[in-house]
């Protein structure tokens, strides 16, 4: 009984924690420091309800806070990206968009939570691809310190993981690795070329 209870504080401290790594990454927006590529934002926000209710479904209770918290995040953030994030949309973006909805499609046709779970993952997944992309070419345009605190907060919430089934440790193991991708890249030394 106090392993579950201790289970559900690390899941709620993970979400709260990664939740708390939005207030700086929309602060660095705002002043220009951070420019948020929109395709990602947009799927993050769709994808993110769809990924808590999944997950839900699929049977996750101690580590659903973070899913939680990748539903409000995002929607402050995509808001934001609109008015002050890259406006173009390259080819690249607009592919992880069309993967995201055929992904979309084939969840609505199939109505089972852990297939959805799975093509959530996949199109979670689509929209990470544009950062991750923007992280190595353009590693200025993103917030070191959050996504730091996002890293910290997934990896936190592993650790809240009650059940080793593949349902339930499928999301927080794969965000973490998104999360620690983007961070690694951030992080990564940069050749100095010659004035």
């Amino acid at each position: 009984m106090m392993e579950l209870k201790a289970d559900l504080n690390l899941g709620l401290i993970a979400g709260i924690i990664t939740l708390l790594g939005f207030v700086p990454y929309c602060h660095a927006i705002v002043q220009g420091r951070t420019k948020p590529n929109q395709a990602t934002w947009w799927i993050w926000s769709i994808v993110g309800i769809m990924l808590a209710s999944s997950y839900w479904a699929s049977g996750a209770t101690h580590t659903l806070w973070v899913p939680l918290s990748y539903i409000i995040g995002p929607i402050v953030t995509t808001a934001l990206a609109m008015r002050y994030g890259a406006s173009q949309w390259s080819r690249f973006d607009r592919l992880c968009i069309l993967g995201a909805f055929i992904s979309l499609i084939l969840w609505i046709l199939l109505r089972s939570p852990q297939v959805a779970l799975v093509i959530n993952l996949i199109i979670d997944l689509f929209g990470a691809l544009p950062t991750i992309r923007n992280a190595w070419h353009r590693p200025q345009d993103e917030d070191l310190t959050s996504w730091l605190i996002f890293t910290c907060g997934n990896a936190l919430n592993v650790l809240a993981i009650d059940r080793w089934t593949w349902e339930i440790a499928s999301y927080p193991l794969y965000i973490t690795c998104v999360n620690g991708t983007v961070l690694f890249l951030l992080l990564r030394p940069r050749k100095k070329h010659p004035l």
